[in-house]
């Protein structure tokens, strides 16, 4: 462990198989050595982001994990893309509680025509009314609109790969991986920053994790959301068990090591996890998504801040 540690630090890219058998290391060794690298690399600053559920439901896809499917019936509320003072609203609330990233989340496919058109806009005003860093997130879009995203002030662009490109199949069939992967290919080629990762405890083998992880180091992604499966009644994966904390906290630390100048963000599901993800935090993860009205993180924001600040950490 301490060789690969060097190895790391000196710029060594593990592989598969070596991230696979860190799985069988004795827990607390492993998040020591993911906390070292987290420090060398990145440094003590915790970086908050906030979402808003801009756009709800009625999304063509069947990812088997989605309450917004149209596929699975789960009750969840459907509306169109909300106005801009509610946009507004939620922004500086979290911009005023020292949040330092926003997105704006739309269900479905792909955000296009009318609905597209007014969320650029919204970006527009948004770097006008506030100061808070821009992310989207509006899923498969072509190079032209990730072009119009950037011009209106994104920075970040966020899209998931979800899982390994093994098992994308097992977990979607109206799109395919490879469709996902272009539009991140595409969003890096006019600028933006990338933030993508995916849900652990899906059914996927620990390979399909070290897959994922490696998937996004090869893509150069800046920020890695690591979400743990919350299932929802209704969708096909509701009946999934839950993955242990020493299992959802190994996979952190390994995607710190594979990853190690990413911010490995902490997201749905911190509440798998003791004083929601404590340990995480010092066992590679120096992100996480936030916000007072997130359920699925499981913390409000002042709660984060004094959670990072009693580690010893500080807040971007």
């Amino acid at each position: 462990m301490k060789k690969l540690k060097q190895d790391i630090i000196s710029g060594y890219k593990i592989s598969k198989n070596e991230a696979l058998k860190l799985y069988d290391k004795n827990l607390d060794e492993l998040l020591k050595i993911a906390d070292e690298i987290r420090e060398i690399f990145v440094g003590d600053t915790v970086d908050l982001c906030s979402i808003i559920n801009g756009k709800s439901g009625k999304c063509s896809e069947n990812c088997k994990y989605c309450a917004q499917s149209v596929y699975f019936d789960t009750g969840i509320s459907e509306y169109g893309l909300v106005d801009y003072e509610t946009i507004l609203d939620s922004v500086l609330e979290n911009q005023n509680e020292g949040v330092n990233r926003f997105s704006i989340v739309t269900s479905g496919r792909g955000l296009n025509g009318e609905e597209f058109v007014r969320v650029l806009d919204y970006y527009k005003k948004l770097n006008k009314d506030t100061f808070i860093n821009l992310c989207a997130s509006h899923g498969i879009i072509d190079k032209k609109a990730l072009e119009a995203l950037r011009e209106s002030g994104v920075r970040r662009y966020h899209h998931n790969v979800e899982t390994s490109k093994n098992y994308y199949g097992d977990i979607c069939s109206t799109h395919t991986y490879e469709e996902r992967i272009k539009t991140i290919e595409c969003a890096k080629e006019v600028g933006l920053e990338i933030c993508s990762g995916g849900i652990i405890g899906m059914g996927e083998t620990r390979e399909d994790r070290v897959d994922m992880a490696i998937e996004l180091r090869e893509l150069g992604v800046v920020s890695i959301p690591i979400n743990v499966l919350m299932p929802i009644k209704g969708t096909p994966l509701e009946n999934v068990d839950s993955l242990t904390e020493e299992e959802i906290l190994k996979t952190i630390a390994i995607f710190r090591l594979v990853n190690p100048k990413a911010q490995i963000r902490l997201a749905a599901g911190r509440n798998y996890l003791k004083r929601f993800g404590e340990r995480a935090f010092r066992g590679g993860a120096n992100a996480t998504i936030t916000g007072n009205l997130l359920t699925t993180c499981g913390n409000k924001i002042k709660d984060d801040k004094k959670l990072i600040k009693d580690l010893g950490l500080n807040l971007k």
